[in-house]
């Protein structure tokens, strides 16, 4: 055809082919500029400066789905909120590996293809009687559905990153003064002298409705918003493709009629389809049906009353809601909470009896510094007493005294002295690898923010939402 072209330019027949083949590429270089260069785009993500494009986002998820089992690849493809989080991981993982690439090109770290040769050889895998075996090279490629040059590229990435990452994973020795210091508020323990008073020590006679009324004043109940919805539901084998597509034809068609103006309740009725209208219920409440998951209600708690949702996969099918009422919260009247009033008026006076006897035991100690009745225990950091008094005991300085609150009463506490722990070397040695994985994951944390704020990640949503959104 070019050829022909090049011999009869002056032919009006091959002008007039010239002037159409100019107008279209033309035509496709306004298109480009009228949708904003979106439809040659393929730039899904900016790391520092260099791009992950729509190509690896995909080679990489290919790569990930083939090491699954068919389970599991069903289970991302049938499930909206699992597919959604499977992409953001491999985007993850691709931008994590970009980051340390662009570390190392800062760092002028290269890996030479002899570096690459050298280690294949070296694989067991691939050797035969010692020496490399290119058949077993070979067989080993194609029972894992690798080219050598992208078996190349993963060994390359791997040395990579161990060459930017590697020193950052070593181990820091820990001072030892450090594990003595650690070790000293761990396994210390410490004695302490506590008297408890308990709510139930107390009784109280029936309040009246005034107190009643006093009470509630100061704890009002306040009742949720709870939102009512009604929605239609085609059940359908979401594993099996050909009934997924007649399932999602179906409801189009219903969701069709829905724009058109029909209710959904009548044009559930045209198709055939399940028509379901719910009570109001709370967003931390439960809808009392199994396909309107916690994923659904925080939807539905965004909505505005009379919208309709998009149609919705689901684990069993497809749906489309309708937000029927919204109930704004609001106090509870009196008197349809009375009767729950009276036992927390029952205890919170308890509390006040109680607190005031232990607070004359405290101010008794504090005088005499003596507690005439005590308890005397020598307690660690984890047994002993309520965790509450145990977090006191270890948190306030040596000869505090004060009253702890804990479920059902409360404790005078006063803390006497500590005890230096015996010497354990397991104890110690497990300790020190404990604070050296510490300081190691610490230290790790830190460089990862650094790749973060060198090399900036930015999403271009306009692709994203075209490929992986959609």
């Amino acid at each position: 055809m070019l050829e022909y072209l090049r011999n009869a330019a002056e032919r009006p027949l091959a002008k007039f082919l010239i002037a159409i083949l100019a107008f279209s590429f033309i035509g496709w270089g306004v298109a480009e500029w009228i949708f904003g260069g979106g439809m040659g785009d393929t730039t899904l993500v900016h790391v520092g400066d260099a791009e992950i494009s729509v190509n690896q986002f995909s080679s990489q998820k290919s790569n990930v789905l083939m090491g699954m089992s068919r389970e599991q690849q069903r289970s991302i493809y049938t499930d909206a909120n699992s597919m959604k989080s499977f992409n953001n991981y491999i985007l993850g993982e691709l931008t994590s590996q970009q980051m340390v690439q662009n570390r190392a090109h800062d760092l002028g770290f290269v890996v030479s293809d002899h570096r690459i040769a050298r280690q294949i050889r070296d694989v067991p895998a691939f050797q035969q009687d010692g020496k490399f075996s290119p058949s077993r090279f070979d067989a080993a490629l194609a029972a894992n559905g690798l080219t050598e040059n992208r078996l190349a590229d993963v060994l390359r990435a791997d040395i990579v990153r161990s060459m930017v990452l590697g020193p950052i994973g070593q181990k820091i020795p820990v001072p030892n003064f450090a594990v003595d210091a650690t070790y000293n508020a761990r396994y210390a323990t410490r004695n302490i002298e506590y008297k408890i008073v308990n709510f139930d020590d107390f009784n109280v006679s029936k309040p009246s409705d005034d107190a009643l009324r006093e009470y509630y004043a100061a704890h009002p109940k306040t009742l949720p918003e709870t939102r009512a919805v009604s929605y239609v539901f085609v059940p359908t084998d979401m594993s099996k493709p050909d009934e997924f597509d007649a399932g999602m034809q179906r409801m189009t068609r219903i969701e069709d009629e829905i724009i058109g103006g029909d209710t959904l309740e009548s044009a559930a009725k045209k198709h055939g389809a399940k028509f379901v209208k719910l009570a109001a219920f709370a967003r931390n409440g439960a809808a009392n049906d199994a396909n309107i998951t916690p994923q659904i209600i925080a939807q539905i708690f965004g909505m505005d009353a009379g919208m309709d949702t998009e149609i919705i996969e689901t684990k069993k099918g497809f749906m489309i809601i309708h937000l029927d009422t919204i109930n704004p919260a609001k106090t509870a009247d009196f008197a349809s909470v009375k009767s729950e009033l009276v036992p927390q008026w029952v205890r919170s006076e308890k509390r006040k009896l109680a607190y005031e006897r232990a607070n004359g035991i405290l101010v008794d100690l504090n005088q005499n510094n003596k507690m005439t009745g005590a308890t005397h225990k020598n307690v660690t950091r984890t047994d002993g007493a309520p965790i509450a008094v145990l977090s006191d005991a270890f948190n306030n300085p040596i000869g505090t005294n004060k009253i702890v609150e804990v479920s059902n009463g409360f404790y005078v506490l006063s803390v006497k002295s500590e005890n230096a722990p015996k010497s354990d070397p397991k104890k110690r040695a497990d300790l020190r690898r404990e604070m050296e994985n510490m300081n190691a994951y610490q230290i790790q944390a830190d460089y990862n923010k650094f790749l973060q704020r060198k090399y900036p990640v930015k999403i271009n949503s306009k692709v994203y939402n075209r490929y992986i959104e959609k």
